[in-house]
């Protein structure tokens, strides 16, 4: 494990976002190990300065000072300090003589390390809380959230010299991987209320598959270099509610920037989404767009996880959202959606059912008011091609809900699916080509299934390009204003897997709406065999039904 040369050494004290980023980037050049305990000291005390305490930086000269670059003096020997005293708390708990003193991590020595974080933790908080992510947290608060502890367990392995150590992450959670290969896992943290028993019990595949939480066994695993990626990725800059810091903003921007450049964000699809969050909030000259961030983390998540990641495809929904692309913002949704029908719902899903909960039963809604006033050519009621993502967005919810212990939809979502479809009249819907794919068809039914898709979407291209309106994708975000006779040329092809969906086809294609029918269908109990959720000790499963997600990255 590295320490900090007489190079970087001499950068300090650390006073402005250009002396940080000179840092952290001469010490990833230089080491294959870097120390991730120093780096999460040094960001975790800028960032807790200027959140919690709001000591907020006076420029040290002239007037023509560029404030935005100034940050809380960080000194050399404040940060020294609180490493030593984590590698104090460290070695004197943990004997890996007692171990075995094993080449590798062991399950073991894994296991007493985060014993060791967990029990050298202040009880007089809540986890939940904000900037509690940093080793400088845990040293100046005994505090640590979720993802910090984590991050402490790999850190003090790296610590005593077991650099097989590493993290694993999915879209809520983070365990740890070790051995020759990486192939031993472990947890280490908890997650939600209640299930600290699980530190020390492997990500077995019982665990993982069909899981959300463990998005089907495909994390971002990282190496060193993501994990000072995480670090930063992880920063906060919050103050309260409604009030982030901006100097904080500029940081993670810039070490984000800086990380990037060098390759290390390239299998790392929340690192950058987060960057394009940023970005659109404050866009960097010379930089490419928000849109290109977004677009890229979904083809990170496409091309080294198998597509089984949810957020990318949000993050770039909620963009369009934003900025008015209402019927782009439906596409990615449905693909959002197209994701999760993956996995069974279970009480670890509460931050993602919220999400599309929120989606569902807000911000379609809202759409559809927007659109609904006045008369607009481009409005997307007249446009088939958005009835049929509307179909493909609850379709996969309704999959996700089969085989799992807990229901998923309620009548909030029932309501809000009737309304929503109301809103199209039963000509456009009419122009929706359905596939209904039974969920024990055989495989020669599969293949024609696909074949009369294929098809079909050839068709519906085709006429597209004859009026001049080919099928908007990820490259080009913009809309075309077309009128409605145009629209109706489209003939875009549905493919239904779930048996609610499947079962409200004829319902949902009738000139006359049946609310209370649409409503039984969509809410009565899934045909499915309950089992118990894998990796919980058991007993009722209960849902979360809250609010939306607070994360700035995806807000509204």
């Amino acid at each position: 494990m590295a320490k900090l040369s007489l190079e970087e050494r001499a950068l300090f004290p650390l006073t402005d976002i250009e002396s940080v980023v000179k840092l952290f980037r001469l010490h990833l050049e230089k080491n294959s190990e870097p120390n991730l305990a120093i780096l999460s000291i040094i960001v975790g005390h800028i960032e807790n300065t200027l959140t919690c305490s709001r000591m907020v930086p006076e420029p040290p000269g002239d007037e023509g000072t560029d404030n935005q670059h100034i940050l809380p003096q960080v000194e050399y020997e404040t940060v020294e300090a609180l490493h030593h005293r984590f590698l104090a708390i460290i070695k004197a708990h943990v004997d890996v003589a007692a171990l075995g003193s094993p080449r590798y991590a062991t399950r073991d020595l894994v296991k007493r390390v985060s014993d060791v974080v967990w029990c050298t933790l202040s009880s007089s908080y809540y986890k939940d809380r904000a900037h509690l992510q940093s080793i400088y947290s845990y040293m100046t608060g005994a505090k640590l959230d979720s993802s910090g502890t984590t991050l402490a367990v790999v850190a003090a392995c790296q610590a005593l010299g077991y650099y097989d150590v590493h993290l694993a992450l999915s879209e809520d959670h983070t365990w740890v991987v070790f051995g020759p290969h990486g192939k031993d896992t472990v947890e280490v943290t908890w997650h939600g209320k209640g299930n600290e028993d699980k530190r020390g019990i492997p990500v077995t595949h019982d665990v993982y598959s069909k899981s959300w939480l463990y998005v089907n066994g495909h994390p971002v695993v990282c190496d060193r270099h993501m994990e000072v990626a995480t670090i930063v990725s992880n920063m906060n800059p919050g103050i309260n509610a409604t009030t982030d810091s901006e100097e904080v903003m500029l940081l993670q921007q810039a070490l984000l920037w800086m990380l990037y450049d060098a390759g290390h964000l390239a299998k790392y699809p929340m690192a950058i989404d987060n960057l394009g969050d940023l970005e659109e909030m404050m866009p960097s000259k010379g930089r490419c767009p928000a849109t290109r961030m977004y677009e890229e983390a979904i083809t990170s998540a496409v091309r080294y996880y198998h597509n089984q990641h949810v957020y990318p495809y949000t993050y770039l929904g909620g963009y369009c959202y934003r900025n008015k692309m209402y019927k782009l913002a439906l596409k990615y949704w449905a693909r959002a959606a197209s994701v999760i029908k993956n996995y069974n719902y279970s009480r670890d899903d509460e931050e993602i059912y919220k999400e599309f909960l929120d989606i569902a039963n807000e911000l379609i809604p809202h759409i559809m008011r927007v659109v609904s006033s006045g008369i607009s050519a481009r409005s997307i009621l007249k446009d088939p091609e958005c009835f049929g993502y509307l179909l493909e967005f609850y379709d996969g919810i309704c999959e996700w809900e089969e085989g799992s212990a807990t229901p998923v939809l309620h009548i909030g979502w029932a309501k809000a699916l009737f309304n929503t479809i109301a809103k199209f009249d039963a000509r456009v819907r009419s122009h929706v080509k359905i596939f209904c794919v039974a969920p024990d068809a055989t495989e020669d039914e599969e293949v024609q299934e696909s074949s009369g898709l294929e098809k079909a979407a050839a068709e519906a291209r085709s006429s597209q390009d004859q009026n001049g309106n080919m099928a908007t994708d990820c490259i080009n975000l913009s809309e075309e204003e077309m009128e409605p006779s145009e629209l109706l040329h489209r003939w875009p092809p549905v493919r239904l897997a779930s048996a609610k969906m499947r079962g409200l086809r004829d319902l949902l294609l009738a000139d006359k709406l049946n609310s209370q029918a649409i409503s039984l269908q969509l809410t009565a109990q899934s045909q499915v065999t309950m089992s118990k959720k894998r990796g919980t000790s058991g007993g009722e499963i209960e849902s979360t039904h809250a609010g939306g997600r607070s994360k700035r990255s995806r807000r509204e």
